[in-house]
């Protein structure tokens, strides 16, 4: 049976390896004739390395940005680290009218604000197997000092406050098996074999308390 389109809402502290989940999950979609794509959001951000307007990002000035949620240009907001980064309100509803699916990298702050809103969306948030492990992703970037680390840890563990709140919870112990369990939610498998919820919120907690 063929399945409707939808906004697929993912989150995770930074450094818990939501974007190479996500692009094993794309490849693996394509090569299944998934119709399923990478929503593609705008930020004030600068572009990093290898990225380009348009496809990993819509790069606008602080100005344009500013305009753009005035006047209602935006399904969802958030600043970040110092940066506003937003979806397209047109973008999303285009794809899911042309049957294709998105999946939407996003910060807890906008998902609490698509939260209210009447969309065919599910949610997933990704969890790090350990608040130590995070931080040494974080640092095994290099690109950043530790006061910026620490920023990040302490951003971590507020959004980790929240990840209750989504429909499914996805522990990235082992990248295998955290995949699998994101594409089944993706796909909309019937036999997603979602880890026991119980044995999971007991997980968050832990971490929460760290």
């Amino acid at each position: 049976m063929k399945k409707d389109p939808k906004l697929f809402l993912v989150s995770a502290p930074s450094g818990a390896g939501k974007s190479s989940l996500i692009d094993t999950v794309l490849a693996k979609a394509n090569r299944s004739d998934l119709p399923l794509e990478l929503s593609i959001s705008y930020t004030t951000r600068s572009p990093r390395k290898g990225e380009s307007n348009g496809n990993q990002y819509f790069f606008v000035s602080n100005e344009d940005f500013l305009d753009k949620k005035n006047s209602n240009f935006f399904l969802e907001y958030a600043e970040v680290h110092g940066n506003w980064y937003g979806t397209s309100v047109d973008f999303v509803r285009s794809k899911l009218n042309q049957g294709i699916s998105l999946i939407l990298e996003i910060d807890v702050q906008g998902f609490r604000q698509i939260n209210d809103l009447s969309l065919n969306y599910d949610s997933i948030f990704i969890l790090p197997p350990s608040i130590d492990s995070l931080e040494e992703r974080i640092k095994s970037r290099g690109d950043e000092d530790q006061t910026a680390i620490n920023l990040r840890l302490k951003n971590a563990k507020d959004e980790l406050a929240y990840a209750s709140e989504y429909k499914h919870l996805v522990i990235n112990d082992s990248f295998d098996d955290a995949e699998k369990e994101l594409f089944n939610i993706i796909a909309q498998e019937n036999s997603v074999n979602s880890q026991n919820i119980e044995e999971v919120q007991q997980f968050l907690a832990q971490l929460l308390s760290y």
